[in-house]
């Protein structure tokens, strides 16, 4: 956090009678977002530092948050806030994030995700919040040529055929996964879900990264779910899980299976060009390792008889995350300065 930011921080914090708090930073994620924890008098809070003109307006998570709570749902209440600066000053959730749960007691796993699910399955029964993004299926093709203009580039050194890869993918989403949609929370991951034991319900799962909810397909959140990009789920919870949920909307399951695979390669291609530029451009190349798992994913959305032609246009379009190719993607990470 650099001078002038420390300064309009601590301003808050002042007003807000945290400015004597002891700090502790907390671990970030893919964004320019970063997170202390406050401690004072036995309290915790947790303040958020989002700069303005990265991509990521704390107003839109404190509405979502708001809308969330709304229906007895655990995302963080707003203690304070300096909207303009980018600050926010929120309740503390606690430490249960569900990958370390799962990874101290594999167990764990099915029932925090049968968790996970069920309130996806609540929030979608609710209306959404008025004038959000409602991406076309064009558009949601688009986000994905991340997988060409980023992974694909930094490999072969071009796009590849970016009209082609545009009008198959959009084609694909349109015949097997543009229906009605609901509210959806983008990130919805084992690394932004907490449990918090001393609450009851549906409210026993802490929501976090919610910030660019959108409108979107009742699938895509379980799709982020239970293809984690960032933790293998196994693949019997993977298979409980998807099916409770299918049986919960009345779904028939050829077609949810199709529309889970359309946007499980939708997701997976998208993942696949952030991961290059974050390593070509944020200088961040941890998240090459994580390559292998989303290629994995989506090669087994692929392999689905109704993506068969999207499959034959991937075959040809990108290159295999190998030993070679990924250091060549490393090759052009920036070394940025230590903040």
């Amino acid at each position: 956090m650099t001078g002038d930011r420390a300064y309009r921080a601590d301003l808050m914090l002042d007003q807000a009678g945290w400015k004597a708090a002891v700090r502790q930073h907390l671990s970030g994620d893919a964004s320019d977002r970063s997170y202390l924890r406050l401690i004072l008098n036995q309290k915790t809070a947790i303040l958020m530092d989002a700069p303005p003109g990265k991509g990521d307006d704390p107003r839109d998570f404190a509405r979502i948050a708001s809308h969330l709570r709304a229906l007895g749902l655990s995302a963080p209440e707003v203690i304070a806030a300096d909207f303009d600066h980018g600050f926010l000053l929120l309740e503390d959730l606690g430490d249960g994030i569900f990958a370390r749960l799962v990874a101290e007691d594999p167990a764990r796993e099915l029932p925090l995700y049968q968790a996970a699910s069920g309130v996806l399955l609540h929030l979608q029964s609710a209306p959404a919040p008025e004038s959000l993004p409602d991406l076309s299926a064009a558009d949601w093709a688009e986000a994905a040529t991340f997988a060409l203009d980023w992974y694909r580039r930094a490999i072969l050194g071009d796009p590849g055929d970016r009209e082609a890869f545009i009008q198959c993918l959009t084609e694909t989403l349109v015949r097997l996964a543009d229906g009605p949609r609901v509210l959806i929370l983008r990130d919805y991951h084992a690394e932004n879900l907490l449990w918090m034991d001393q609450r009851t319900g549906l409210a026993q799962v802490g929501l976090l990264d919610f910030q660019l909810a959108q409108m979107g397909q009742p699938v895509y959140d379980l799709v982020s779910l239970l293809q984690d990009a960032r933790r293998d789920v196994a693949p019997e919870t993977e298979a409980a899980v998807r099916e409770e949920f299918r049986k919960a909307l009345h779904l028939p399951a050829d077609s949810f299976a199709a529309g889970y695979a359309a946007l499980g390669a939708q997701r997976a291609l998208r993942i696949l060009g952030i991961f290059a530029r974050l390593c070509m451009v944020a200088g961040k190349p941890g998240y090459l390792r994580l390559v292998p798992r989303v290629w994995g994913q989506l090669q087994r959305n692929l392999s689905h008889p109704e993506l068969a032609e999207l499959a034959r246009l991937c075959a040809r379009l990108l290159p295999e995350p190998t030993p070679e190719a990924l250091a060549r993607i490393e090759s052009r990470c920036p070394e940025l300065p230590k903040p």
